[in-house]
């Protein structure tokens, strides 16, 4: 017990120590103002989204260092009044437009559909296309500095400070930031040519208009679940460049605002995240044992009156809290107590990669059937 126990231990450590390194290394927008001179694009797909649009768009309208900017915002299918209070608000705005989505084709997931339509009604002189979700709001410097960040790359994700507010987004929310700075190799994910070593996100994504064409789009992820990962390793395919920069100053996203939401936004996604059932149950294993492993070899070792145990257990545990503090204080997020909630955070993970992918077979987003692509 206790070779094995300090075994986890030195594989948490390699993973907190990676964290460090990624850290460091993650791309951050300097003090600087940023302006550019290029033409940007945002694009903004809403459906049903009335009830959260409006600080989104406000902020949009208050982007500053962009003089060749426009802003599509295209209803999709919305029964909530959603369009009329983007009408409202930008109302006497030439930098916006309001463009009513078609109807959903055969063989299309809504988002897809949503951004491609967008893509497509972008000015035809605009070098730079910024997909944004309704949930998120950005600061006045956003987009320029994004344009400056992005430079000489074909797709960047600038990713947003995560506003977690309730227990269970406290403890689930956070491990989006800390799985890819834990994981992956951020410099392997800007130079090498492996679409495995891909990753994005869709809440705030910032692409150059010919990688996105070269990569064919949206078309070319049209029936995936996760299609802005999808697209960062299409663009790669195509011999474009992709990376992560940290967002948490030009960006705040609160994805769900209850814990209802927070299922049915993970369950409809998270089974699509590991390639097969096996793989997905083979990661949740693995983090069960090295993040919950030393809780419960720690406390065997206070019943079993064994020192050894206590300490490995002990050091285990401390080392997988570390990980969450510096990914936290890497990414704007809230520190403690969160952090010390680790291996909490990782069994409820876990339940929600079991129910996602219980329920893959007959999932739902936004009143729209979710199919399941079997590769």
């Amino acid at each position: 017990m206790t070779t094995a126990a300090w075994v986890i231990t030195a594989i948490v450590a390699a993973l907190t120590g990676h964290a460090v390194v990624n850290a460091r290394l993650l791309r951050r927008p300097g003090p600087e103002r940023s302006t550019t001179t290029e033409g940007v694009s945002v694009l903004l797909p809403v459906r049903d989204e009335a009830h959260r649009v409006v600080p989104c768009l406000e902020a949009l309208l208050a982007q500053r260092g962009v003089p060749h900017l426009e802003i599509i915002v295209l209803d999709d299918g919305s029964t909530d009044g959603t369009a009329e209070v983007v009408g409202q608000l930008a109302a006497g705005d030439p930098r916006v437009r309001v463009v009513t989505g078609r109807p959903l084709p055969a063989g299309w997931l809504g988002k897809p559909h949503a951004c491609h339509q967008l893509a497509a009604s972008a000015a035809a002189d605009h070098s730079v296309l910024a997909f944004v979700d309704a949930d998120v709001v950005l600061a006045p410097d956003a987009v320029a500095t994004s344009v400056a960040l992005l430079g000489t790359l074909d797709l960047l994700t600038p990713y947003p400070r995560i506003i977690a507010v309730g227990w269970g987004e406290r403890l689930v929310q956070p491990l989006l930031q800390w799985s890819w700075l834990t994981f992956l190799p951020l410099r392997g994910v800007e130079r090498s040519r492996r679409p495995s070593l891909a990753a994005a996100g869709g809440q705030f994504l910032v692409v150059r208009r010919a990688g996105y064409e070269r990569a064919g789009g949206h078309a070319a992820v049209r029936d995936r679940v996760l299609e802005d990962i999808e697209l960062a390793r299409r663009i790669k395919r195509t011999g474009g460049r992709i990376a992560l920069a940290d967002g948490s100053r030009l960006a705040s996203c609160r994805m769900y605002t209850s814990w209802n939401e927070l299922v049915a936004g993970y369950t409809k996604s998270l089974w699509a995240s590991f390639g097969s059932p096996a793989a997905a149950l083979a990661v949740v294993t693995a983090l069960l044992i090295l993040y919950v492993g030393p809780v419960v070899v720690g406390v065997a070792g206070l019943f079993a009156g064994s020192p050894s145990w206590i300490v490995a257990g002990l050091v285990g545990y401390g080392l997988g809290v570390l990980g969450r503090v510096v990914t936290a204080r890497a990414t704007g997020a809230r520190v403690f107590p969160d952090a010390l909630a680790q291996p909490a955070s990782i069994v409820l993970f876990g339940w929600l990669v079991v129910t996602s992918l219980r329920r893959r077979r007959a999932l739902s987003w936004k009143g729209r059937p979710v199919e399941v692509r079997h590769d």
